[in-house]
């Protein structure tokens, strides 16, 4: 150091110029610590700032130091810009962690909501479908065809199945009542001495019918066969309806 013409002692150049770069950066780390949330916020700083007296330098000491002021400015300015780009990233971060965190929780309560609609909501099983009835599953078998005894009683309840078929009138009754009249029950019974025999076309069969008779009265699905007793009985049973309106009221030759 060195006396001054004015009594006090003066800074040199560079004590000069390095208290004004370290003033600037002391302003720019308060900055910095009050905006990211450090210890300084939460005291009330005060900076003052530092003084040059111009009129303390000479005209050459003032054209010797400018390129150090200028450099102490830049550094200033330089230290102002990251202190502010710091606490940008910090606010960066910050907001990213926080919005990483609403997303987080986010999905998991969708989660959560999705599994217990999931297990409110359980699928209704469908019933069982009813087996089908056997009666369903396979068409009903034809009926078996209904057999007839190979004896009178049989051959008249075989003609009466066929004469209902036909809508021909008679019974039971009327009819073998007339059978046993006319030729006991023999269906190779034939009449070779009435008038008919003598004129060459006798009585045959149970209830001895002429042949053109028979041909006449003759009903489709029974035999062409005079002498075949349900062709016989039909045969001779339509011809009473036509004549006498049933079998059932012939008494006697017809």
């Amino acid at each position: 150091m060195r006396s001054t013409h004015s009594g006090y002692t003066r800074l040199s150049k560079v004590h000069k110029f390095s208290a004004a770069g370290l003033g600037a950066a002391g302003a720019a780390a308060v900055a910095f610590a009050v905006v990211s949330g450090g210890p300084a916020a939460a005291q009330s700083v005060s900076v003052k700032p530092v003084a040059f007296d111009a009129k303390a330098f000479t005209a050459d000491e003032r054209d010797q130091g400018e390129p150090a002021r200028q450099a102490a400015s830049e550094a200033a300015v330089q230290a102002q810009t990251e202190a502010a780009a710091k606490v940008k990233s910090v606010a960066d971060a910050d907001a990213k962690a926080k919005a990483d965190a609403k997303a987080k929780a986010d999905k998991e309560r969708a989660d959560k909501e999705a599994a217990s609609r999931s297990a409110a909501r359980q699928p209704v099983k469908a019933a069982p479908e009813a087996a089908p009835k056997a009666a369903e599953q396979a068409p009903a078998a034809a009926p078996a065809p209904k057999t007839y005894g190979n004896d009178l009683d049989g051959w008249i309840n075989e003609a009466l199945d066929v004469m209902r078929a036909k809508g021909i009138p008679g019974s039971y009754d009327g009819i073998k009542r007339n059978i046993l009249r006319e030729s006991t029950g023999n269906p190779q019974a034939i009449n070779d001495w009435d008038v008919n025999a003598v004129n060459g076309v006798p009585s045959k069969g149970l209830l001895q019918i002429i042949d053109p008779t028979f041909k006449a009265f003759h009903v489709d699905g029974t035999s062409w066969d005079i002498y075949d007793p349900v062709a016989n009985i039909v045969a001779s049973c339509n011809y009473a309806a036509k004549t006498y309106g049933s079998m059932d009221n012939v008494n006697s030759a017809y």
